[in-house]
C-alpha cells in the first residue's frame, strides 16, 4: 500500500472533500478498493431495498447477486476503486458521516494479519516473516502480498483479513510488503480428524534433476527446525492444532526434497510430547499433514 498523496486543488476541488474521502480517492487511484466506515468503525447499514440481502447481494459476494444499489450496501462487497461511485451523491452523504476509511484486502491482492494485542505481536515476530506493518490502537496489521480466505481467531488475538473482509486503513506503515507465506496460510487450516498412525520415517524422494537438496545448508535447515520447536514450546493453548500446523509448515517447506531426517522429526516429536502430546497424536498430526500436502 502506498502513502496517500493528497493534492490541493482550487475551490470545490480536493479541499472541499472530507478527509476520509480524500484518502479513499488516493487509495482507489492506486488500485485499492475502499469504503467508508461509520461511528463504531463499522460499515454503513444496508438500505431498505437491500436489508437481509433481499436484493440478491453484490455481484462480487460469495454467492454472486444482481444488486447494483447506488448506496454503500453490503459492507466489504461494496468496496470500489471507481471515483465516479466514490463521489456519487449516495456515497458522498456517507463520507460526510464517515469516521475512517476501510479497504478490501483480497480484492487488492493483499492479506492482513490483524494482531490484536502485544502478545500476538510478540508471537508474529518469532513465527512469521517480516513484512509491511501498520500500528493499530492495540497491536499491528502485518500486510502480505497475496490473497486467501479470511478467518477470525486463528490463534489468540490473531485474525486474517483478505477475501470477503475489510480492514481499516491506518496509514502506509513501515517496511517492505513481502509475499504471503505458508506460515500464514496454515493458520487457516483446521485440524482434520485423526488418521491411522504412520511410521516416523519420511520416504519423500528428492526433486528430480537436483544433485543435492538446497535446504541441506546446515544453518538454513537448523534454523527452520529450531523455529518449529520454539513455536510448539511457546504455545499456550490449542496444543493439538499448534502441533499439526507446525508439522504442516515444516513439511510444506522441507517435505518434498527429502532433507528431513529421523533426527529432525524426533526433535519435533519431542517438543510436542513435552507440551503433553501423546506419541499417537504426534503420529496422527504428522500423517494428516503429509496427506494434506500429498506426500
Amino acid at each position: 500500500m502506498t502513502q496517500p498523496t493528497l493534492t490541493r486543488r482550487g475551490r470545490g476541488g480536493m479541499n472541499a472533500l472530507s478527509e476520509p474521502l480524500r484518502s479513499a480517492l488516493t487509495l482507489a487511484a492506486a488500485g485499492v478498493p475502499v469504503l467508508p466506515l461509520r461511528a463504531g468503525k463499522a460499515p454503513f447499514g444496508n438500505c431498505p431495498a437491500c436489508v437481509q440481502n433481499a436484493c440478491g447481494g453484490r455481484p462480487n459476494m460469495k454467492i454472486p447477486g444482481p444488486c447494483r444499489c447506488p448506496g454503500v450496501c453490503h459492507a466489504w462487497a461494496a468496496a470500489t476503486t471507481d471515483p465516479a461511485v466514490l463521489t456519487s451523491p449516495a456515497w458522498t452523504a456517507a463520507w460526510r458521516r464517515a469516521v475512517c476509511v476501510a479497504y478490501h484486502p483480497g480484492a487488492a491482492g493483499l492479506t492482513v494479519v490483524d494482531l490484536d494485542n502485544a502478545a500476538a505481536v510478540d508471537w508474529a515476530r518469532t513465527a512469521l516473516p517480516a513484512t509491511r506493518t501498520v500500528a493499530t490502537t492495540r497491536g499491528e496489521h502485518w500486510i502480505y502480498r497475496g490473497a486467501m480466505s479470511s478467518h477470525n481467531a486463528v490463534r489468540p488475538g490473531v485474525d486474517i483479513k483478505s477475501t470477503m473482509s475489510y480492514a481499516r486503513y491506518l496509514g502506509p506503515g513501515t517496511g517492505t510488503t513481502t509475499d504471503l507465506p505458508d506460515a500464514v496460510r496454515v493458520l487457516a487450516v483446521k485440524e482434520p480428524s485423526p488418521a491411522r498412525p504412520a511410521p516416523l520415517r519420511l520416504t519423500v524422494p528428492a526433486p528430480a534433476g537436483k544433485a543435492e537438496c538446497p535446504h541441506r545448508t546446515p544453518a538454513y535447515l537448523e534454523r527452520g527446525i529450531a523455529m518449529a520447536e520454539q513455536h510448539i514450546t511457546r504455545a499456550r493453548s490449542a496444543i493439538h492444532t499448534t502441533v499439526y500446523r507446525t508439522f504442516l509448515a515444516v513439511l510444506s517447506t522441507h517435505g518434498r526434497c527429502g532433507c528431513l531426517t529421523d533426527a529432525h522429526i524426533t526433535r519435533l516429536f519431542n517438543a510436542a510430547q513435552t507440551k503433553g502430546e501423546s506419541p499417537r497424536h504426534c503420529n496422527d498430526a504428522w500423517t494428516n499433514a503429509r496427506t494434506r500436502l500429498g506426500l
